[in-house]
């Protein structure tokens, strides 16, 4: 992972770390939240008024606020692709799904013994499962923080979402259709040792998602605000269940008060990160639109100095050559030896000179004209390539091993300068052998892998990070004539594509150049 990477991720809630600041702050929750709770054990089974409309205001505002974390946990499971997001993702939508199972077997809610009942304790054992199950999956998500895995999207999320349906489902019918078959927990308003067991249990399991939460002490915001929920989902079951004597009393409102605020707690944190990315997004935006002023003008400085470099600089180089040239030809017998030698270097520095600079203005015009992308016959272009390289060198034995090429869609004006320059560097650095073999193919992948290999000097792939730099050469010019912008070239015209260029090489054998285009593109794998 590159650090621009790692920048990105630790933007997500999920990933960044927590500051001093948020701990504090964590702790100064949990520690009131726990004042609270010792100061409402001595008066949890005050009994109150009844409030008819409590259970369903606070049923919608519990179901709303989980099925909305759930929503934005999902969204960060489609950016980050963590198995431990996506648990707590399904946790909130069960959380979700079991408030609106429960609230429609509430007593008196919507029929006196509810919608949804198959005797007195379905609503109790909906409590159970619904609180005992949140944990659970805080307990997978503490034990799959450390996986790397990355897991599909959209698809995955569709069948998880569904097995947690299912398993709410299948709580359901159990609390209802199997409730003759469950064990009593409540009975003539006192609790069974049934209750206490599963009371226990869920304690239990809510301690160990803390113990595994704390554990990892190197917080993220999320595993923070985590440990302030599991601390009031504990407050919550303990008022509701173990300190209070039946609905309606004091312990019964205040549990389900810390309920609400357990599934407030990430909620929150989350609409807050929202909030500050798109802060950061605006800040980001406003950035690129000043730098896409500044290069709006560097490209405009450019273009002046491609305009300075064809007029300005090719026409005295061009007059330096032809008069060199004139006293080559004409005044040889004036000159002695030497004279001619003077000459001859002229005409070749300023003909060498010519030549960088019209790839220079052809290195420097390549990134400013869009792709006019086309189907290319990659066999038409390349064997046309090669019959001209043929006829350039008569004298040289040359070998072409030529497999049939798919075709590619790019521009075919500038893709034929590819070709060129590496079927070109593969003849120039495999002339010291008696026999030049010039192995042209390509590998089948999405998208195809076109490569050209030749039987070269090769070179030492130390340095092969500075194979495509401007000027970069690896061999000198007086082993191996060129300017050292041909290959920077090619790169330029293989990434405006889309696609990308490497080479392997082994000093004394050989060199081969990879290169892909747009991965995207959807011919290239046909003949």
């Amino acid at each position: 992972m590159t650090q621009t990477q790692s920048e990105n991720i630790s933007l997500f809630l999920p990933t960044m770390p927590a500051s001093a600041g948020e701990r504090r702050l964590a702790i100064v929750l949990i520690a009131l939240s726990a004042v609270f709770f010792v100061v409402c054990i001595p008066f949890a089974k005050m009994p109150l008024a009844k409030v008819d409309a409590f259970i369903p205001i606070y049923a919608s505002a519990l179901c709303i606020n989980d099925a909305i974390t759930s929503l934005l946990l999902f969204g960060q499971f489609l950016i980050l692709r963590s198995r431990a997001i996506l648990v707590l993702a399904l946790a909130y939508a069960f959380t979700a799904l079991m408030t609106a199972i429960h609230a429609l077997s509430f007593p008196g809610l919507f029929s006196p013994s509810g919608l949804l009942s198959g005797g007195p304790q379905t609503t109790v054992w909906f409590y159970m499962f619904w609180h005992g199950g949140f944990p659970l999956f805080v307990i997978a998500y503490a034990l799959l923080k450390n996986r790397e895995a990355v897991l599909p999207g959209r698809r995955f999320i569709a069948l998880s979402l569904g097995g947690v349906f299912l398993l709410v489902c299948a709580l359901a019918y159990l609390g209802t259709a199997g409730h003759d078959y469950l064990p009593v927990l409540l009975s003539e308003g006192k609790y069974t040792p049934a209750f206490t067991a599963t009371v226990l249990g869920i304690g239990g399991a809510s301690l160990a998602a803390l113990m595994l939460l704390w554990r990892r002490r190197s917080f993220s915001v999320l595993d923070l605000w985590l440990l302030v929920v599991v601390c009031a989902w504990i407050f919550d079951v303990g008022l509701s269940t173990i300190f209070n004597a039946k609905r309606f009393d004091l312990g019964f409102y205040a549990g389900r008060v810390y309920g609400l605020l357990a599934a407030s707690f990430v909620l929150g944190m989350l609409l807050l990160e929202n909030t500050n990315l798109y802060a950061k997004l605006v800040s980001m935006h406003e950035q690129q639109r000043r730098k896409t002023a500044e290069l709006e003008l560097l490209n405009r400085d450019l273009e002046a100095f491609g305009y300075s470099v064809s007029h300005d600089l090719r026409s005295p180089l061009r007059v330096v050559g032809e008069f060199a040239q004139i006293l080559e030809e004409e005044y040889a017998g004036v000159l002695d030896e030497e004279g001619r030698r003077y000459v001859s270097i002229i005409r070749k520095s300023s003909g060498k000179m010519t030549s960088l600079v019209e790839d220079l203005l052809a290195f420097s015009k390549m990134g400013q004209q869009p792709l006019e992308t086309e189907i290319v016959n990659s066999d038409a272009l390349v064997n046309d390539i090669v019959e001209d390289f043929k006829s350039a060198h008569p004298q040289r034995r040359i070998r072409f091993d030529i497999v049939p090429l798919p075709a590619a869609l790019a521009e075919g004006r500038i893709l034929r300068q590819v070709w060129w320059n590496l079927i070109e560097n593969a003849i120039k650095y495999s002339r010291t052998r008696e026999v030049s073999i010039v192995t042209i193919g390509y590998k089948e992948s999405t998208p195809p892998v076109y490569f050209v290999k030749d039987n070269g000097v090769g070179f030492d792939m130390a340095y092969a990070h500075k194979l495509f730099g401007v000027f970069q050469r690896l061999h000198s010019s007086q082993e191996f004539e060129g300017t050292g912008i041909g290959l920077a070239i090619v790169e330029r015209i293989i990434t405006k594509h889309g696609g990308k260029i490497w080479a392997e090489s082994t000093v004394g054998t050989g060199t081969t150049f990879y290169f892909t285009l747009a991965p995207d593109s959807r011919v290239g794998m046909g003949a």
